[in-house]
């Protein structure tokens, strides 16, 4: 008979279940890798070995660590827009599409990245570095102070320099804001930002293309965007958690979780096909309407 899984305490300093692996977890730890999924719909904690190892760490390596994963990743997203500027400037990708695949992989690989930063309370603070210096490169261009042509044609809708200061910038804000307030071991972070670069991204890319059956209330939504919207937040949301989950900052129980995904990605659809676009933004409302639902639905427990 397989042992009994010890239980875990709800934590009011978290929006969903939580709490630190304590030394005598790193016994159960392996147990429960080979006996998923676990009785828990979403559980935070930090990876037990990582967890370890970052106690007995010293500060200078500590900070080794996350200054140069600042720098690396920092670098990294540099890269990817340079690569798409070039690409869109010699006109082997299209402006349209050039936009959305840097909204889609700049949310993705940021994400993949947190990794990389230690277990110290500081290290969501180095990673928030990555954001919070592109949102002054885009300030910087956007009002004017320098001009660089090729970043305005990957990344914006029509050309324009102005809306550096709408789209791109709302969308490099809300990178910061679920940095510093969920991180990776909070599901809601990761679940918000994958429905607003994946959802949201893939929305329009395969809209653009096959979407001519218009939504009868939005002529500027499509039947099979919406549909895109759906199912690649749902993807990647499930690929991402599954990631974290891996790597053992976080604990999921699939039978309750897949349920709560999808009502998630739907609420996220709904919000992204309403015809508010000139009131709010994607990148605003999106991963706003999916914080709050999957704050309802997972909640301080797992019931």
């Amino acid at each position: 008979m397989a042992a009994a899984r010890p239980a875990l305490p709800s934590s009011p300093t978290s929006l969903l279940l939580s709490r630190s692996i304590s030394a005598p977890d790193l016994a159960v730890a392996p147990a429960l890798r080979r006996n998923r999924p676990t009785r828990w719909v979403v559980a935070a904690g930090v990876p037990a070995v990582a967890g370890a190892l970052a106690a007995s760490a010293p500060v200078g390596a500590t900070l080794l660590r996350d200054g140069g994963a600042t720098l690396l990743v920092t670098a990294g997203a540099y890269s990817l827009v340079r690569a798409f500027d070039a690409l869109t400037e010699r006109r082997l990708v299209q402006q349209s599409l050039s936009r959305k695949v840097v909204h889609v992989l700049s949310g993705v690989f940021f994400m993949a990245s947190w990794p990389l930063f230690s277990n110290s309370t500081g290290a969501r603070f180095f990673a928030a570095v990555v954001p919070f210096l592109n949102s002054v490169r885009l300030l910087t261009y956007g009002l004017g102070f320098y001009s660089d042509e090729a970043l305005v044609k990957s990344v914006t809708r029509e050309g324009k320099r102005e809306e550096l200061l709408r789209g791109p910038l709302y969308y490099v804000i809300v990178l910061l804001i679920i940095v510093l307030v969920f991180w990776r071991d909070s599901p809601i972070g990761i679940v918000s930002l994958s429905m607003m670069s994946g959802g949201d991204g893939f929305a329009d890319i395969v809209g653009r293309r096959f979407g001519s059956l218009k939504l009868p209330f939005n002529d500027k939504k499509s039947w099979v965007g919406s549909a895109a919207m759906f199912i690649s937040g749902f993807l990647l949301s499930a690929l991402m958690l599954s990631y974290f989950s891996w790597l053992g900052y976080i604990r999921v129980s699939w039978d309750q979780a897949i349920g709560k995904l999808v009502l998630v990605a739907l609420a996220a659809t709904v919000v992204e096909c309403i015809p508010v676009t000139d009131v709010v933004d994607d990148n605003i409302s999106v991963p706003l309407a999916t914080m709050l639902v999957a704050f309802l639905l997972f909640g301080n427990t797992a019931n």
